[in-house]
């Protein structure tokens, strides 16, 4: 789906009235955004939804989705690399359930004051976003039948969480 047709579609259940006046914007740029863009027009306004991948295409930060995401009460989990044959399954297997435990360790430790400081939560928090994304990829391997690619996620993951 397009933005603009996402945008119709929430100006079918909310209306343009009202999100022009709780924006403080004009009715006509809300009705502009839920038009099809013209790659001719000379005129036209780009919609908050393409403006937003915009941000992260320039800035190749992934933070900006987590963002969103967690406005709406989810949270963002990267889409892992596309993965091919193999049949690597009980190492990916073990990998996954390695990299989890290690994660269940850093908390572990980190609360055995009784305290976790910020640099802990931090360092919690970019485990477990790390480990989101390599469990979404074993999920889709498992899927698939797909392993080959697995591995190399797991130990880009671990480099990452090293870091």
């Amino acid at each position: 789906m397009e933005s603009h047709e996402l945008l119709k579609d929430l100006l079918k259940q909310t209306s343009a009235k009202q999100v022009s006046g709780d924006m403080g914007l004009s009715l006509s740029l809300i009705y502009k955004w839920a038009e099809k863009p013209s790659a001719d027009a000379g005129s036209g306004a780009v919609n908050p939804l393409d403006r937003v991948k915009q941000l992260m295409e320039i800035t190749g930060d992934k933070r900006v989705a987590q963002w969103v995401a967690k406005c709406a009460g989810g949270f963002f989990i990267n889409n892992p690399a596309a993965l091919r044959d193999s049949d690597e399954l009980i190492p990916a297997t073990n990998d996954i359930v390695r990299q989890f435990a290690d994660m269940l360790g850093v908390i572990a430790s980190a609360a055995s004051d009784q305290e976790i400081t910020d640099a802990e939560a931090k360092s919690i928090r970019a485990q477990w976003e790390g480990l989101k994304s390599v469990t979404e990829g074993f999920v889709q391997a498992a899927e698939a039948g797909n392993f080959s690619k697995l591995k190399d996620e797991l130990t880009h993951h671990q480099d990452d969480s090293a870091a």
